[in-house]
């Protein structure tokens, strides 16, 4: 039983899967129109209903249809049909950020079981060799050899060499409750019919092995008010380790509130995957 089990999951994960990818690529272009045709500066409540949202709409149901039982559904697909539903900026921007990346990674990873083998588009190894393909591979780092303030400094390298952030500054503010150095930069978009589009982006580093939990993100939330003004429009919260789930589910109520400021998360494994494409900070730091 347990061998046409997974005979009957391999074969019926090969029958969906181009029609999944496709959905998938549908799914990102889609989004990618929507924030092309978004006013520069809309309202959070604006609504975002349009053909394109139907077509989200739609394309989420394809894809839970596709998947059926032979897929488990993310972990945020409940909470991407409930942005989908309220059609409203604010849940456009989640969607965008946390509900799509996740699920787009999950389903992605599940095309292809365990012991399946994935399909090589090459005949010879020697030619891929010869091609000397790179790109970034994510693994584990060993974030204990820095303390606090090297961390922050690896943030700040970081940053300073993302061509989309500009003026970056390490700062410290002397009133604020942990008297703690963090960091600020101006985040850069390009749009083609509205132009540049600019961020005020702060960073606030914690280096820690345990989750970062609510009364973390609540003290941080506090501490933007000493940076204003100029109004800070993005908070990036950067840990080494883990966040916990209430302090999750705070900062997604905050994201959906009418408030100007967006908290964006940056766990160890998103960090991880940053760096995997950036050896060289890797070396430099000795995370490894």
């Amino acid at each position: 039983m347990a061998e046409y089990r997974f005979k009957v999951h391999s074969k019926r994960r090969a029958l969906i899967r181009d029609s999944l990818v496709a959905r998938i690529e549908g799914f990102d272009s889609t989004v990618a129109a929507i924030r092309r045709g978004c006013d520069p500066e809309p309202e959070s409540y604006a609504s975002m209903e349009s053909p394109n949202w139907d077509a989200l709409r739609g394309l989420v149901k394809e894809i839970e249809t596709l998947l059926g039982n032979s897929v488990d559904l993310p972990a945020r697909w409940g909470m991407l049909r409930r942005h989908l539903g309220f059609a409203m900026y604010c849940d456009f921007k989640d969607i965008e950020r946390m509900d799509w990346p996740q699920a787009r990674a999950a389903i992605s990873a599940g095309l292809y079981g365990a012991n399946e083998p994935i399909p090589v588009e090459t005949d010879d190894l020697g030619s891929l060799v010869d091609a000397r393909p790179a790109g970034p591979v994510a693994t584990g780092l060993n974030w204990s050899v820095l303390d606090a303030a090297g961390f922050e400094r690896l943030l700040f390298a970081l940053i300073n060499a993302e061509e989309n952030y500009e003026n970056p500054q390490w700062l410290t503010h002397t009133n604020a409750p942990d008297r703690g150095r963090d960091l600020s930069a101006k985040r850069v978009f390009r749009d083609g019919l509205a132009g540049r589009i600019d961020q005020r982006v702060i960073i606030q580093c914690r280096h820690k092995a345990t989750g970062v939990s609510v009364a973390d993100v609540s003290l941080l939330k506090e501490q933007m008010r000493l940076w204003e003004p100029p109004r800070i429009d993005v908070l990036i919260i950067a840990t080494t380790g883990r966040f916990t789930t209430d302090a999750i589910a705070l900062i997604e109520k905050h994201n959906h509130s009418d408030s100007g400021l967006t908290i964006e998360i940056w766990p160890d494994s998103h960090l991880e995957h940053l760096l995997a494409a950036r050896p060289s900070l890797i070396a430099e730091f000795g995370l490894r």
